[in-house]
């Protein structure tokens, strides 16, 4: 029998781990692999732990929580009047539609602005390029005027109480530009300056070459404004005077911390038939739900939207 005899086990798994890993990355040991496994599970739990006690507590009826003395860690007596009573039209509803409608219409117009933004910059010999890319990133800097001339100039344009509010102050981030152009930047030159002999307009190129070619970046950054837009508690608070007009977060704020009852709400939940702490938990859930349902779908985009996007051009 030759020397040269079937690899074991142990010395597939060390030849397959040289030739995934890079050449200045040691193999980990055992004890590190270890180590690095308790780490990860112990913030997990840190971080699982507390939105199982919320789901849990919204779940309970009164008998349980009362029973537990406040929030309930173990399942008993499972309840969805709380959800029930704060999806049944009353004023969570209404503000979930405004998150909703605020979000989805600022995602999109935010994106629409930092799109055409982007691809405009990548154009280097077009007009004004090198001075309209050094205001913007000179805006990153030096932040904006303050909030005094920001709520000055929306009371001045007569948006106050109303939706746009909500979503112009936000609507353009120059980080979320910059990484846009900078991953336009890597599109190859040739296919574009192949549909421009072929005879189609910048915007055609945009819309059937680069932006086909950059969904994972796409991906990414919408994820981005449509969290900012989704948690977005401070315009509400600043802009927004009308309680119909609220977003979800400030109806959350309103519920938790000062201790509102949610117009439109039967009384059940000031008797105790409906325990105030597993609305206020129920609320917390509401507003933690879509951001938890998108991510998942959106997460294989972040390394090839992000880093590719952010570290070449």
């Amino acid at each position: 029998m030759s020397d040269t005899s079937v690899l074991t086990h142990d010395d597939e798994e060390k030849e397959v781990g040289r030739r995934t890993r890079p050449a200045w990355e040691e193999r980990p040991t055992r004890v590190g692999l270890t180590a690095k496994g308790a780490i990860l599970t112990i913030a997990l739990l840190a971080i699982l732990f507390p939105l199982w006690i919320i789901l849990v507590t919204s779940l309970s009826d009164s008998e349980t929580i009362s029973r537990s003395g406040g929030l309930v860690v173990w399942p008993q007596g499972i309840s969805l009047d709380a959800y029930r009573e704060l999806l049944s039209g009353g004023q969570v509803s209404r503000a979930m539609m405004v998150s909703i409608g605020v979000t989805v219409v600022g995602t999109l117009f935010s994106m629409t602005v930092s799109v055409l933004a982007a691809y405009g910059l990548t154009r280097l010999g077009s007009l004004w390029h090198r001075t309209l890319l050094f205001t913007l990133m000179a805006t990153m800097f030096f932040g904006g005027a303050g909030i005094i001339p920001t709520y000055l100039l929306i009371q001045s344009l007569g948006l106050m109480n109303t939706y746009a509010a909500l979503i112009l102050p936000m609507a353009v981030n120059v980080f979320n530009i910059l990484v846009l152009r900078a991953f336009f930047m890597n599109v190859g030159q040739e296919i574009m300056d192949s549909a421009r002999i072929d005879g189609a307009s910048d915007l055609r190129i945009l819309w059937q070459v680069v932006l086909p070619l950059s969904r994972a970046v796409l991906a990414v950054i919408s994820l981005f404004y449509a969290v900012a837009y989704w948690g977005n508690w401070f315009a509400g608070f600043i802009y927004i005077t009308d309680h119909d007009r609220l977003p979800l977060q400030n109806v959350l704020q309103l519920i938790v911390i000062s201790g509102e009852r949610p117009t439109g709400m039967s009384q059940a939940i000031g008797t105790g038939q409906i325990p105030s702490l597993a609305v206020q938990t129920a609320v917390m859930i509401l507003a933690l739900l879509p951001v938890a349902v998108l991510s998942p779908f959106v997460q294989r985009h972040f390394k090839k939207g992000m880093l590719i996007g952010a570290i070449k051009g």
